[in-house]
């Protein structure tokens, strides 16, 4: 009886210690990642009679040539951009206290002129500084000051070469763990698992690269000066769904209005986002992603906001893999309860 509990003992020990490693895990995981990205062409290289040690550092180098590529590429456009982004805000502000608070207080008969939130502001000073205080500790607790994050992108590289290195033997001692009872079973769900998680994980990535490049080549069509770094990060919020589409909409309308002032500007902005969305769902998800993957977007964004909740940021990191993955064996469950005297029925034959 005490060996039923045995594995889920196991798995709630795992899940404790990874609620307590959180702070430490983020390049672990993200190395992770990356490794398991990149093995398939590493094993590639193996068949073409070249050693598992060379593979792996002629990877490494071909990916640190294309991020290096991308980034000489796009440093000056994204700088540039940037700095128009940080005037654009300067005038945000101008036009909040000039315009539009006066505006909202005349219209709701709500004091948010300025002197009222410059009265409000100096008398919860403390609590603001007390809270900011606060936060900065804690952020320096948790392992995501400075130089935490200067450690985990130094760390980073190193993880994922090894990682993608010993790949195979790492999965040879995973297996050589297994009951051999249960073996057949175990690396059935881990083929299934491993098919779902390559292919959600590369038909995110392609989606969030064309998304990202119809927003910015979009905008930079109907002129809009900040068009690059707005459709970057458009395409990297885009893993949420409708995130992307939401805070980028916004942000290019807010520069379209400074930029131009005019409506049917703005208008251009919101024809950009719709051609985007159609192109989404019309061709980009069944083209990159196809049917293979089928996690709706609800489920998306209760298992982003769930696993930032019980992890932080390790939890945002995992949750859409782990979702994945989830999926693949929910699948298989499924299968043996329609086979299950529970359900009472034969199993459907699929077509």
């Amino acid at each position: 009886m005490a060996q039923r509990f045995l594995p889920w003992l196991g798995l709630a020990f795992l899940l404790w210690l990874l609620y307590l490693l959180g702070p430490i895990l983020s390049p672990f995981l993200i190395a992770g990642v990356l490794a398991y990205l990149g093995n398939p062409l590493v094993t590639r290289l193996q068949r073409w009679h070249i050693g598992r040690s060379v593979g792996t550092t002629l990877v490494f180098l071909l990916a640190i040539f294309l991020v290096a590529a991308i980034v000489i590429a796009l440093l000056p456009v994204v700088r540039a951009q940037t700095l128009i982004a940080i005037n654009y805000i300067r005038q945000y502000a101008e036009l909040l206290q000039s315009q539009w608070l006066p505006e909202i207080s005349q219209r709701f008969g709500i004091p948010l002129d300025t002197q009222t939130l410059t009265a409000y502001a100096s008398k919860n000073a403390s609590k603001l500084t007390h809270w900011a205080s606060n936060s900065l500790q804690v952020a320096l607790i948790s392992g995501s000051g400075v130089l935490s994050i200067l450690m985990n992108f130094l760390l980073i590289p190193v993880i994922t070469f090894y990682l993608m290195r010993d790949w195979p033997h790492l999965l040879r001692r995973i297996d050589e763990l297994i009951p051999r009872q249960r073996l057949v079973l175990v690396r059935q769900l881990a083929a299934d698992s491993n098919q779902m998680l390559m292919a959600f994980l590369r038909g995110q990535l392609l989606d969030m690269l064309a998304l990202g490049s119809t927003y910015a080549i979009g905008l930079s069509v109907v002129g809009l000066k900040t068009a690059l770094l707005i459709g970057l990060l458009s395409g990297l919020l885009s893993f949420v769904p409708y995130l992307g589409f939401a805070s980028g909409i916004l942000i290019a309308s807010l520069a379209m209005y400074i930029q131009g002032g005019a409506f049917l500007s703005i208008v251009e902005v919101w024809v950009v986002y719709g051609i985007g969305q159609i192109l989404e769902s019309t061709l980009f998800i069944p083209i990159l992603v196809g049917d293979r993957i089928g996690l709706h977007p609800v489920l998306v964004i209760f298992a982003v906001l769930a696993g930032g909740q019980l992890f932080g940021f390790v939890g945002l990191l995992i949750a859409l893999p782990v979702t994945a993955i989830l999926l693949a064996l929910l699948r298989h469950a499924h299968r043996w309860y329609l086979r299950s005297r529970s359900y009472g029925a034969e199993m459907p034959v699929e077509n």
